[in-house]
């Protein structure tokens, strides 16, 4: 029996994560860690253009995932027990897809990831299901959603379950399957933007950018371990800490400086900030796994040299920007201003030539969040919003 989802006013005042909310999102980042995980031992092992696809692919399930569960959620969350109930399954599949992580990393099988990932998409089809018999505002809107999420569902189980091997053509096929995935919102959504509500989704955003970076701080924290389980000092694992501690602040600062990272409910400004925190997760996410993989290198655990270390760190760095830029920039500043993180994205990727690669990016993003902060400060199109 289908539930009844009933639609959330998208102005209401004082609207805040749940901890429900906040339950999804520490099972995402368990799912986020594996895959980061799998990034920083194929980096380690100097294996980089295996890890780059594992990571985007695993990061991409996970992300998108998540995405949609907190779209919907902003939208219609009652409260219900249905929709408690169907966001336990959908956390079940998330538990799922992380162990599939790992193994996709190891043997590169996709057949777990896929049940985790599917189990998590059926439990949102559900959703989008029971919103439509409540909301019938929103009746098309939410049919669209769910069937749209089945059909791609049956591709992927096709896909993940019989067909897949590690080879180019199915790069390819999951590339098609990934596009049908994030064809389905802007179908849905042609027929009736759903009551989503403004703050709350910037907040359940924040959060999650907040978590990610937590685990570049976690890498730190084993930087510093190294150094004291070792009895000696060791300035170069020193060094990195402090770095990437820095780092991590600077990007917290950057993302969170003045200016609504979604200052609209316009069709295309929407899709522009929801997809696109794709490069500013993902970059977060992967800077960590540069970071950890550059310890290892320190401490003659790795095959790879260093150097492959700095550029994982200053390549995830300049993704992050990137992301950033896309996704609030050139919406909330005017002029140069919306290009300041673009100019540092590209000086990041200077800085692995440099004599000193991580300290001297570290010092750069503080200078951006800096000169970002006085800019910010004195534009027009953001002093004219009030933001």
């Amino acid at each position: 029996m289908i539930g009844k989802l009933i639609e959330r006013d998208p102005e209401e005042r004082h609207r805040a994560a749940t901890p429900l909310e906040l339950f999804v999102d520490l099972a995402s980042v368990i799912a986020i860690a594996a895959a980061a995980a799998g990034l920083h031992h194929v980096v380690a092992e100097a294996h980089y253009k295996e890890g780059i696809f594992v990571f985007l692919i695993s990061f991409f399930a996970i992300w998108l995932a998540w995405l949609n569960y907190t779209w919907i959620a902003s939208a219609f969350d009652d409260g219900s027990l249905s929709f408690k109930l169907a966001t336990f399954v959908f956390l079940s599949g998330s538990l799922v897809m992380a162990a599939g992580v790992t193994e996709f990393t190891h043997n590169h099988q996709l057949k777990l990831m896929v049940i985790g990932y599917v189990i998590m998409r059926l439990a949102l089809a559900y959703l989008w299901f029971s919103a439509a018999r409540g909301s019938e505002g929103n009746r098309q809107t939410s049919l669209r959603y769910g069937w749209g999420i089945l059909v791609a569902q049956a591709y992927w189980v096709v896909l993940g379950l019989f067909l897949w091997e590690w080879t180019l053509p199915m790069m390819g096929l999951f590339a098609l399957g990934a596009l049908i995935e994030m064809v389905v919102p802007f179908w849905a959504e042609r027929a009736g933007m759903t009551p989503w509500h403004r703050h709350h989704i910037i907040e359940r955003y924040g959060l999650l950018t907040i978590i990610v970076l937590g685990e570049t701080l976690l890498s730190t924290s084993f930087a510093l371990r190294e150094t004291f389980d070792a009895g000696e000092v060791n300035m170069a694992l020193i060094r990195l800490a402090v770095s990437a501690a820095v780092i991590t602040f600077a990007m917290w600062w950057i993302y969170f400086s003045r200016g609504d990272n979604l200052s609209g409910r316009e069709f295309w400004r929407v899709f522009t900030f929801g997809y696109g925190h794709f490069l500013v997760f993902g970059g977060a996410a992967a800077v960590g796994a540069g970071v950890a993989a550059s310890i290892d290198m320190v401490t003659h655990h790795a095959h790879a040299p260093l150097a492959a270390g700095h550029w994982t760190i200053a390549i995830a760095v300049a993704v992050f920007l990137i992301g950033l830029t896309i996704v609030r920039e050139v919406f909330n500043l005017t002029g140069a201003n919306r290009f300041i993180l673009l100019a540092t994205a590209a000086l990041a990727l200077c800085t692995p030539l440099l004599s000193w690669p991580v300290e001297s990016l570290a010092l750069l993003l503080v200078a951006a969040a800096l000169v970002r902060t006085l800019r910010a400060d004195t534009d027009p199109k953001l002093a004219a919003s009030g933001a």
